[in-house]
């Protein structure tokens, strides 16, 4: 029995990603060509070949419990000294992007996993690279800005080569009428079914 390497992300969808994608790359990120510029929601998971159906059908019933919300990118962040990552930050979509990975890693799922840092949702523009080409990183997309509709995520494999590969989509709204238990109290609390301005907008007054 073999195992396969997944992800699921929001895709940064063009022509935003392709110009990202490119802007890493022009600042030496070797990785750049193989990782499509994405938000992390469930960051790379080895599991079993035969777990593939249960989490294509997880998947599936996560995204028919949400609809689509606004996502917003704004100015650049680092994880240094703690990681080597510079980042374009979400200045508008946060909260949404928390809640559906907190709901795709479902501890009765089978995404289960804890995760290394504390959930943050961006952009990567730069990873592990050297420092000056990580300041340069951070300077020259410092006044970077993008908005859309985020109207679901998808399921990526990484190759042997190392590039990541879209398997499916999942559009909110389309899945099955029955979602887990996670989904269900999501929905019933009304923040799946808020557009992510909504929800910023509550969370910027709590």
């Amino acid at each position: 029995m073999g195992t396969v390497t997944l992800g699921v992300s929001i895709a940064v969808p063009e022509p935003y990603g392709k110009q990202l994608q490119e802007l890493r790359a022009g600042f030496g990120d070797a990785a750049a060509h193989g990782i499509p510029t994405h938000v992390t929601l469930v960051p790379p998971t080895e599991v079993e070949t035969d777990r593939l159906p249960a989490i294509r059908a997880h998947l599936a019933e996560v995204a028919g419990a949400f609809r689509s919300f606004a996502m917003r990118l704004e100015g650049t962040g680092t994880f240094r000294p703690l990681s080597p990552v510079v980042f374009v930050r979400l200045a508008e979509g946060a909260p949404g992007c928390t809640l559906l990975q907190s709901v795709v890693r479902d501890p009765e799922g089978p995404l289960n996993r804890e995760l290394a840092f504390p959930y943050h949702p961006h952009v990567t523009v730069a990873h592990g690279i050297a420092e000056e080409a990580m300041d340069r990183a951070f300077a020259e997309l410092a006044d970077y800005a993008a908005e859309w509709l985020c109207e679901g995520f998808a399921l990526y494999e990484q190759g042997s080569d190392g590039v990541w590969r879209k398997l499916r989509e999942y559009p909110f709204g389309t899945g099955p009428t029955a979602v887990s238990t996670a989904a269900s109290s999501a929905v019933r609390a009304g923040v799946p079914a808020q557009s992510a301005s909504a929800a910023d907008t509550a969370a910027r007054r709590s």
